[in-house]
């Protein structure tokens, strides 16, 4: 057990907590910069870390609020699923002739992480706009009736999910704060509640078959998995209690610059 990362795991897990922001893109490049991890590695393990701490935020969404439309999360999944799974297979096909991944896990996480500061830029500008549009409440709307395309809806969904899949696999960062955003823009007239319970309970069966992936092709530490999680969990907790007292107008373009940064760093080493 190494307590280092557990404390990495409380920091992440409290920022999670209190931005709302998906913890990949925090975690990850945390696991590559500070700790040495190859990308590979700090990808694998964060996804299924994120598989494990993303359940639990959906049983209170969907045990609680009622707030996950299984319909639009299925719809994600068509497109999601097999786009993970063509992915790892493609990976898994250059490790067996030798092919180096790093560069292409890298330069995804980048650009992935760029996507993620614009994400949390432009957020606040489609829920304004949502606002005026006004929302239909969670027991009545439905994904006809909260939709931005009408007929071209379920494609677009299945798109939006099967671009999801790969970046999710290759980078573990896009099912929390790109989700979000690509669901606010599909469906302006849902409530933003029910927009982050969809999108979490899509993360988990992406998340996991993602990770489980990586499990298989030797990309997981189990031993930072854990130390991870013990740390995030009471990390998620401290931050929820938190986010009433930071305003989130402060602390959202301070990470948004972070995410550049870091982001070009990857894309352009």
């Amino acid at each position: 057990m190494n307590w280092a990362y557990s404390f990495s795991g409380f920091f992440v897990g409290m920022l999670v907590g209190i931005t709302g922001v998906g913890g990949g893109s925090l975690m990850t490049p945390l696991l590559v910069f500070l700790f040495g991890f190859k990308p590979a590695v700090a990808v694998g393990t964060d996804l299924l870390f994120a598989a494990i701490t993303k359940t639990s935020g959906v049983w209170v969404h969907h045990g609680k609020h009622g707030s996950v439309d299984w319909k639009i999360v299925g719809w994600l999944s068509v497109g999601s699923l097999p786009f993970a799974l063509a992915t790892l297979y493609v990976l898994k096909y250059l490790m067996s002739v030798g092919k180096e991944t790093t560069g292409a896990i890298t330069f995804t996480l980048g650009v992935a992480l760029l996507l993620t500061a614009v994400a949390l830029l432009v957020r606040s500008v489609l829920l304004a706009r949502t606002a005026k549009l006004g929302l239909i409440d969670d027991e009545h709307s439905t994904p006809e009736n909260t939709a931005r395309f009408k007929h071209l809806q379920i494609p677009a969904t299945i798109l939006i999910g099967s671009v999801l899949g790969i970046l999710v696999t290759l980078s573990s960062v896009g099912a929390g704060a790109l989700g979000t955003v690509a669901l606010l823009f599909l469906y302006p007239r849902m409530t933003t509640v029910k927009i982050v319970g969809t999108d979490l309970a899509h993360a988990i069966p992406l998340t996991a078959v993602a990770g489980l992936g990586h499990l298989s092709l030797g990309n997981v530490d189990l031993v930072l998995l854990g130390s991870l999680l013990i740390g995030s969990l009471p990390g998620i907790w401290k931050g929820s209690h938190l986010s009433a007292k930071i305003p989130e107008k402060v602390l959202r373009p301070i990470l948004a610059i972070m995410l550049i940064l870091i982001g070009l760093k990857f894309v352009l080493q």
